[in-house]
């Protein structure tokens, strides 16, 4: 495939990007992950989703203002760059390019076991196989192919999460006949609305938060859309009313309809609600929106983890190989490393299957936490610079600044050593900060390498000119 140096496409229409801002919120983890919240902090579920959307909304509410100043593919790793140090940008750059690279190999073995509902005597190596290979294609043909997919699989979800609410809303309100209404008997009947202590929705918060990932690639998507700063503009404004919606509204119809104990619940809570509805062929109508989640997560995952690493590789920190771009304007080698991990996860569930699903999700779960506590810290820096030198450029602005944004650095930091403490979780943090240290060290080797060639040539420009000189 041809291959030349250009910059980035601006291929991405206002439908596109639009469409990627009301679902991008919407993804696998609300479908897949919720009954282990429900079943940990029952009713109180609902406050768990609740107080991890704050934070979310909080930290793209600071994304947003400066993503709306400066509209980039690198997003906050080219922000944190600026406004912390050049390590900062390397950190958050790589540690987010590793998260979407483990996140292409888990959503692509996620949706080859929904496809093994249908096919089960497909093996899940050849589904995950053959799903990354297609979507890395979408990607490889330009930035519109990546946006038209993600528009119509961002509709599918909306449309289906839409229709469950008011189904759900009818229902529990009573205006579906031979339906009584259902009141607060689920909320508050089975042990309370906390039967678990308000501990269990501390801890959900903790599990919760990492669902809400992607809701970051509207910043990145703004450098290559027709009017970036409108576009994330507009994903800012609504990321409140998205998350209330489409999480904390969904988690409560279901708490609501159903006892939160029931282990129809913790096996797939949308589908028990869609039994308990009489929907026909519940199942297989929630697995198609769940492999839709699934799909639009791996699309996304492909196109961040390209522009990441992009963006690294204008301000050196990256081969300069990932800057070469196809005549579509399409980073074609910056998508295929994006898919390093997911061949390798093809041989693992080849060989051992039961294993890659948890491994690959225990690889990468604190660095969320890591990329908001680094917004944030940005932010602050960059908001306080920009008041003094050019507060005109201050579009989109942190609510109540700087005290939320303290407030969110604290809440992020206390989540952080939280996970030290949960046996469940102790591991995977343990595993996170093993990767952190490895990134630093390639700072460190990375600049000193810099800093030879830098010398070098220097030296080699002073013996030039004291030759001219003789």
């Amino acid at each position: 495939m041809e291959v030349r140096d250009d910059q980035l496409q601006r291929g991405l229409k206002k439908r596109h990007m639009t469409m990627i801002a009301i679902a991008g919120v919407i993804g696998a983890g609300l479908f897949m992950g919720s009954g282990s919240v429900i079943n940990l902090a029952g009713p109180g579920a609902v406050l768990s989703y609740a107080l991890a959307g704050m934070i979310v909304i909080f930290v793209m509410r600071m994304l947003g203002e400066m993503a709306a100043m400066n509209p980039t593919s690198g997003s906050f790793a080219h922000y944190a760059h600026e406004a912390i140090g050049p390590w900062a940008g390397f950190l958050i750059g790589w540690l987010y390019w590793f998260f979407w690279v483990i996140a292409i190999a888990l959503e692509a073995t996620a949706a080859a076991a929904i496809i093994q509902y249908w096919y089960d005597g497909v093996p899940l190596w050849l589904l995950s196989l053959i799903l990354t290979v297609a979507l890395t294609l979408t990607n490889i043909i330009s930035v519109k192919s990546f946006g038209e997919f993600e528009y119509w699989f961002s509709l599918i979800k909306v449309v289906s999460i839409i229709a469950f609410l008011a189904m759900g809303a009818a229902i529990i309100f009573g205006v579906v006949p031979n339906f009584e209404a259902v009141g607060m008997t689920n909320l508050v009947g089975q042990g309370g609305f906390l039967p678990n202590g308000f501990g269990s929705v501390l801890m959900g918060v903790v599990i919760v938060i990492f669902s809400f990932m992607g809701t970051e690639i509207i910043a990145i998507a703004a450098g290559e859309s027709e009017e970036p700063k409108e576009a994330v503009t507009k994903a800012t404004n609504s990321v409140t009313w998205r998350i209330l919606i489409f999480y904390v509204g969904s988690i409560a119809v279901v708490v609501t309809l159903l006892p939160w104990n029931s282990s129809d619940i913790l096996t797939s809570p949308y589908v028990a609600v869609l039994d308990y509805i009489g929907i026909p062929a519940a199942a297989q109508i929630m697995n198609f929106v769940v492999l839709t989640a699934v799909l639009s997560c791996l699309n996304s995952a492909l196109y961040a983890t390209s522009r990441m690493v992009f963006s690294l590789a204008e301000k050196g920190e990256a081969p300069k190989s990932f800057l070469k771009l196809n005549k579509q304007g399409a980073p074609v080698i910056a998508i295929l490393a994006g898919t390093f991990f997911s061949y390798i996860a093809v041989i693992m569930n080849y060989v051992s299957p039961d294993k890659v699903f948890m491994f690959l999700l225990s690889s990468c779960s604190a660095i969320t936490l890591i990329m908001y506590l680094m917004i944030a810290v940005s932010q602050l820096i960059v908001r306080k610079r920009v008041e003094k030198e050019n507060p005109e450029l201050l579009s989109v602005k942190m609510w109540l600044f700087p005290y939320l944004t303290y407030f969110t650095i604290i809440a992020v930091s206390a989540l952080l050593i939280a996970m030290f403490f949960i046996d469940s979780m102790r591991s995977q943090i343990l595993f996170t900060s093993i990767i952190v240290i490895v990134v630093m060290l390639a700072y460190v080797i990375t600049q000193k390498g810099k800093n030879r060639v830098e010398e070098s040539s220097a030296i080699t420009i002073s013996d030039e000119a004291a030759e001219e000189g003789i």
